[in-house]
């Protein structure tokens, strides 16, 4: 546990440390009589197969946060009329666990993802979390599960907390009971066969979110929404929607998101004819990944001969940018596939290529941006984010 902590290096002046090492007195541990099988890294599908253990917490109104264990991974247990289950209170997170050359397991900046879960909580009504205690259990849960983390390029384990409300009632009120889990699922590389560049459909009904709502926070129901619209896309023949918002004033399509990952672009800007990498800004309407900000502090840091613009798109801006030669790079950015080069986007009965060349499936800013956040995540490098 200390060894990953120490990799880490999160900042905790000794007294913290101490706090810390009370947290774990709290979390009960019951390790599986039935181990797993080790899967085949080969053979690993996302989110298909599991490690031994979860990692729950409890919370009532009366109790507040208690319970805290880890312990065999096997179904939950919830009454039919929990609330999760009629109103959607749920939100959730996704985020990594790596493994570093000398095979120790290590997180990519977890106190972001458990900020971002706390916020998506309050705005459902459910109760929050004292971050630094859950992070604590977390470390320790990923040390037991350690075994499970492929000792390979590209391959990580992906971990799941999940935050529900539990309340027996169908009454559309505040939830007075919730649970807090965490699960882990072993990933294989993305890019096992070598990287490929998707094709988007511009989709501008239905939309994904709106001013206002909750596209910003990582909740349940944002997502079984968008599963019509992306077969319809892939029966249109791209991989993805790219996800388009309409401004009511202007008549113009924004650009939002792509698929579930956040955009970005690579382009020369017409009015000063210096290389840009532009993104949506967090106006309500976009979800502010842990990858987004990491690549724009790279790049703000890194890359000085390119300005770093977080602004409002449009897809007659990037119509005109690939009418006029300007569009050199498209690529989305998540969790999941870290960086992931965009081919060209399908809008209306125009295909919109995204500057790559013949033969290539990825640009230079992209894959620059894939090798330093790997260097990060894998512990290559020193970087204060370890």
């Amino acid at each position: 546990m200390a060894r990953l902590l120490a990799l880490n290096r999160w900042p905790r002046p000794p007294l913290a440390r101490r706090h810390y090492s009370s947290h774990l007195q709290h979390l009960r541990i019951q390790n599986t009589q039935s181990p797993k099988p080790q899967p085949n890294p080969s053979d690993l599908k996302f989110g298909r197969s599991f490690t031994d253990h979860i990692l729950q917490l409890e919370w009532t109104t009366t109790q507040g946060w208690h319970n805290a264990r880890i312990i065999p991974y096997d179904n939950l247990s919830l009454d039919p009329a929990s609330c999760v289950l009629h109103y959607a209170f749920t939100c959730f997170e996704g985020m990594k666990a790596y493994k570093d050359p000398s095979g120790s397991a290590r997180l990519f900046r977890p106190e972001k993802n458990l900020a971002r879960l706390n916020r998506s909580a309050a705005r459902l009504a459910l109760p929050t979390f004292d971050e630094s205690r859950v992070l604590e259990y977390l470390a320790k849960y990923v040390e037991i599960e350690s075994r499970f983390i492929p000792h390979l390029p590209g391959h990580s384990l992906y971990l799941r907390p999940t935050l529900l409300g539990t309340d027996a009632s169908i009454s559309v009120s505040r939830p007075r009971s919730a649970m807090l889990f965490v699960i882990a699922s072993p990933m294989g590389d993305y890019f096992a066969s070598g990287m490929k560049a998707v094709t988007l459909l511009a989709t501008g009904k239905p939309v994904r979110a709106w001013p206002g709502g909750v596209g910003e926070f990582k909740v349940g129901g944002n997502y079984a929404p968008s599963i019509v619209p992306q077969e319809a896309a892939v029966e249109a023949g791209s991989h993805q929607n790219l996800w388009l918002l309409a401004d009511g004033a202007g008549g113009e399509e924004i650009v939002t998101e792509a698929g579930t990952m956040n955009l970005f672009v690579v382009w020369v800007n017409a009015a000063t004819g210096r290389r840009e990498l532009v993104t949506p800004p967090l106006d309500g309407t976009i979800l502010p990944g842990v990858t987004r900000v990491s690549i724009l502090e790279l790049a703000r840091e890194r890359l000085k001969e390119m300005d770093v613009v977080e602004r409002r798109l449009t897809m007659g801006e990037l119509a005109m940018a690939e009418k006029e030669g300007r569009l050199l790079e498209v690529f989305g950015a998540g969790t999941a596939v870290v960086v992931s080069p965009v081919m060209s986007i399908r809008w209306g009965e125009r295909s919109i290529s995204c500057g790559l060349k013949e033969g290539e499936e990825a640009g230079p800013v992209s894959l620059q941006m894939k090798k330093w956040l790997e260097e990060v995540q894998y512990g290559l490098v020193e970087h204060p984010w370890r």
